[in-house]
């Protein structure tokens, strides 16, 4: 008796997926793209996919040393930027912590590093054109001798 339920119970569930399947083919019918525009390439149908922004760790990864001593800044910030002088890296790689010396057109706001904020926001940018923590150390002292 029990098992006679079960294959009619099992027969029941097919029917109702198979159902629910069939009136889904014919109540979601698209239309084509032939009949609405017969010049359209299928590669000019698709719509280009904007490149990601990066967070800070993902822009200073490939950077010697975890990016420490080099600049970056958010990308609507025009004159002011960070030089990184410590990072706290998550096991992730892409999540963490990070400090720096705020900087404004290129010159240092304050002495002591301070915790960089929103470094998981998609922002970042590399700062190629300042010099590096040890290079103004560097080239002040090749000038004076």
């Amino acid at each position: 008796m029990a098992v006679a339920n079960r294959t009619a119970i099992s027969r029941a569930l097919d029917f109702s997926r198979l159902s629910s399947s069939f009136i889904r083919t014919f109540t979601s019918s698209s239309p084509s793209t032939s009949s609405s525009n017969p010049n359209a390439s299928p590669s000019s149908s698709q719509t280009k996919r904007r490149k990601k922004k990066k967070n800070l760790f993902e822009v200073i990864q490939f950077l010697p040393n975890w990016g420490v001593g080099y600049h970056v800044a958010k990308s609507h910030w025009d004159e002011i930027s960070y030089q990184i002088t410590k990072i706290n890296l998550y096991k992730s790689g892409t999540h963490g912590k990070a400090w720096g010396i705020a900087h404004k057109n290129g010159m240092p706001i304050v002495e002591a590093p301070k915790k960089i904020s929103g470094v998981h926001k998609r922002c970042w940018k590399y700062i190629a054109s300042l010099p590096r923590l040890g290079e103004s150390k560097t080239s002040a002292e090749v000038q004076t001798s």
